[in-house]
């Protein structure tokens, strides 16, 4: 009974303190939307502040993670020397110049030596470095890196292909511009192995 008390009090004083620094972050949007001339209290922006900030608590989550995502790794026992790779995998982010959307896809592949990893978890690690303000390139290198350490791996290579809404909607406002990123680590620097990617994503 004790445990089961201690587990409800640290969720209680989880949700007490996301809800003050949901106030906390309502309070500074308010003040954007009154700077703006608008008025907060129209029925059209009445909470818009709190829906903003309990967003934004929401779209950056990987910045409150303690450290980077526990991912288990296995034993490779069958001894697989080949590339393993996930394509088309879709996310969000928020460009940290502008803090307007980013997203688009990811292709991550690896080439195991003696450790592998679940194929579910190369989404949870991209949405782990893309829930925070970010640039594509950093989030490329940090995906790309987070394999190299945690697998040792022969190789690792990660393509992220993004629109971004800063370009879309202000400055040049190019619709439909898409930016490519590219991190190579190891045996993907041999050209053969790279055409190999390259052949998988066109399928």
């Amino acid at each position: 009974m004790s445990s089961r008390k201690s587990v409800d009090s640290a969720h209680l004083a989880t949700l007490v303190g996301e809800d003050e620094r949901v106030g906390r972050i309502a309070k500074h949007v308010r003040g954007l939307i009154e700077e703006l001339g608008l008025d907060p209290e129209d029925h059209n922006l009445r909470r818009t502040d709190v829906r903003v900030a309990k967003m934004y608590l929401e779209m950056f989550r990987g910045l409150e993670d303690a450290a980077e995502p526990a991912v288990t790794t296995f034993p490779n026992e069958e001894n697989y020397s080949h590339m393993v790779m996930e394509k088309d995998i879709p996310f969000y982010s928020m460009c940290a110049h502008h803090f307007v959307p980013f997203y688009g896809k990811a292709h991550i592949a690896y080439i195991p030596e003696s450790r592998i990893i679940g194929l579910s978890k190369f989404a949870r690690i991209l949405d782990f470095y893309a829930r925070r303000p970010q640039l594509q390139e950093r989030l490329t290198e940090q995906v790309v890196s987070y394999f190299e350490r945690e697998l040792k791996p022969r190789g690792a290579m990660v393509v992220i292909e993004a629109r971004h809404l800063c370009v879309e909607m202000r400055g040049v406002k190019k619709p439909g511009v898409m930016t490519v990123t590219s991190a190579i680590r190891g045996g993907f620097h041999e050209k053969a192995v790279r055409e190999e990617f390259l052949d998988l994503l066109r399928r």
